[in-house]
């Protein structure tokens, strides 16, 4: 009897799983077919009014400064300014560079800022031929032979690629005052990329797509032949064999750079559509879904400097959607994705912090730009 009773029991239990197991997929596919719209940034002349006051704020600020330097001896211990003479704000090295980046975008693109004439006054005091110098001296020591190595380097040919591009009248004397530095930088990527054996696959600086993908644009934009078939060449070795990259892994803790969408960014540039698209397809084919979105990285204390890093991965996530959804029109549902990404962490962005303000605004800027540039 008693048998007969569990018996009894265990069936209707299993039963009442099966009822559910029948509901869950119906359930799923319900919250599936929600999908929010969200509208497209705007990038207008009151914006970058905003936008610009974050470099403003920092460009010349002494501190705080994280030097990230390796000490040959002694006097190698100076002030940030004696070391950097130009990039010696903006709590470090690259997010000084990507600052100056930011501020003659934003003049280049809005001539009638409110602060131009400030910028103007910034960039004409600092970047000089003796200042440069300086800068270049401090990357000559062989013991700075991997400083900024290859972050830093890559937004600095950023910001040799918006000088030259930008016509004013002060912009060419501003690059060629620069260009002893750039000439380093190119130098040290020629150098560098023959002997990386392997990839860096992090969420971070060292990230080796996005070092690649600066630099790429600078040897397309300069015609910088041997510099732009090097990165062919590593690009491909390094990603083109690769599938089903595992990006809801993503985000880590500390991440402001997607690894798997970084690499999706280099490599439709160094391939032709008829090598990128069915690549893509191994690499991330959940992509080409019209229902496919990422979660927006959270950031839980934008008053920590690493926490803050995953309002950076939401822009350049951003950028890269952006980009892809304008070269390929199958990837056009992407760029919701993107907005989406902007609006958690761009209204957070004016009046942020220093942790993230010396350095985010040059993220926001980029993934306008990407999506409002005209081709």
């Amino acid at each position: 009897m008693t048998k007969k009773i569990f018996l009894i029991l265990l069936g209707t239990t299993f039963l009442g799983c099966s009822e559910k197991k029948k509901q869950a997929p119906m359930e799923q596919t319900m919250e599936k077919t929600v999908n929010i719209i969200f509208s497209e940034p705007l990038f207008t002349l009151e914006e970058a009014n905003k936008l610009a006051a974050l470099p403003l704020h920092c460009v010349e600020t002494n501190y705080p400064y994280k030097l990230g330097q390796v000490l040959e001896s002694a006097v190698d211990l100076k002030e940030p300014s004696v070391l950097h003479p130009v990039f010696y704000g903006c709590f470090d090295w690259h997010s000084a560079v990507h600052g100056y980046w930011s501020m003659v975008t934003l003049l280049k693109q809005f001539p009638e800022l409110e602060k131009a004439e400030e910028i103007k006054k910034i960039l004409t005091n600092n970047i000089t031929e003796a200042k440069i110098a300086g800068e270049v001296h401090y990357f000559e020591k062989q013991v700075n032979s991997s400083f900024e190595r290859t972050y830093g380097w890559a937004w600095l040919l950023k910001l040799s690629e918006e000088l030259h591009s930008w016509e004013d009248p002060m912009a060419a004397p501003l690059a060629k005052n620069l260009q002893p530095l750039v000439d380093v930088i190119v130098m040290r990527y020629k150098e560098f990329l023959p002997k990386l054996v392997y990839p860096i696959r992090v969420g971070e600086h060292t990230n080796t797509a996005f070092g690649l993908t600066f630099a790429y644009d600078y040897a397309v934009a300069f015609g910088e032949i041997k510099l732009k078939e090097l990165i062919e060449r590593r690009a491909k070795e390094f990603y083109l064999l690769d599938i089903n990259c595992p990006i809801i892994w993503e985000p880590s803790g500390y991440d402001f750079l997607s690894p798997c969408l970084e690499e999706v960014d280099i490599m439709r540039r160094v391939l032709s559509k008829e090598e990128f698209l069915p690549w893509l397809d191994t690499f991330l084919p959940q992509l080409k879904e019209t229902s496919y979105s990422i979660a927006v990285g959270q950031v839980g204390d934008r008053t920590d400097g690493k926490l803050v890093h995953l309002d950076g991965l939401n822009f350049s996530r951003a950028w890269v959607f952006y980009a892809l959804a304008k070269q390929y029109p199958e990837y056009t549902h992407l760029k919701n994705s993107a907005n989406e990404h902007i609006a958690y962490s761009y209204p957070n962005l004016i009046g942020d912090s220093y942790e993230g303000g010396h350095w985010l605004g040059s993220f926001a800027i980029y993934a306008l730009n990407t999506l409002h540039e005209v081709e």
